[in-house]
């Protein structure tokens, strides 16, 4: 019996589908140099926490100036939804990403990983995977 083609790590051909790809985004009126940048930014009610991951280089760093915020209350309860209004300005706003992410139509997307993301990603065959989710409920509308 065949397998389900899947996708099991956001490398190689398949690094687009990461956050960490520099893909700027328009998010109201700002501008970010990626996803990660904006959902970092998401994080908090400061404006001047905003501008700080607007500053950032790298997706990389982003994440590391995102994880001093002081995190807004109700982050928890909203983070996957601010994940899919982000992942639609990715793809909605850069068509060639948009059409290498629907070629993938019929695989199952996973975000492996193995610094140990079992809430957005798959880490050791442990994990939601909502970025795949997303990416995949994205692709698939």
């Amino acid at each position: 019996m065949r397998e389900n083609p899947k996708i099991d790590a956001f490398q190689g051909n398949y690094r687009f589908l990461s956050n960490f790809w520099m893909a700027p985004i328009q998010v109201g009126l700002l501008t970010f140099a990626s996803t990660e940048h904006a959902y970092q930014a998401a994080k908090s009610l400061d404006p001047d926490d905003w501008r700080k991951i607007q500053d950032q280089r790298s997706a990389t760093y982003a994440k590391i100036a995102g994880g001093k915020f002081k995190l807004r209350p109700d982050w928890h309860e909203i983070r996957v939804d601010v994940m899919r209004e982000l992942t639609a300005a990715k793809y909605d706003q850069h068509e060639d990403l948009r059409a290498k992410l629907i070629a993938t139509k019929g695989i199952e997307l996973i975000e492996g990983n193995t610094w140990n993301d079992t809430f957005w990603g798959v880490c050791c065959g442990k994990g939601e995977n909502w970025l795949g989710r997303i990416l995949m409920e994205y692709r698939d509308r």
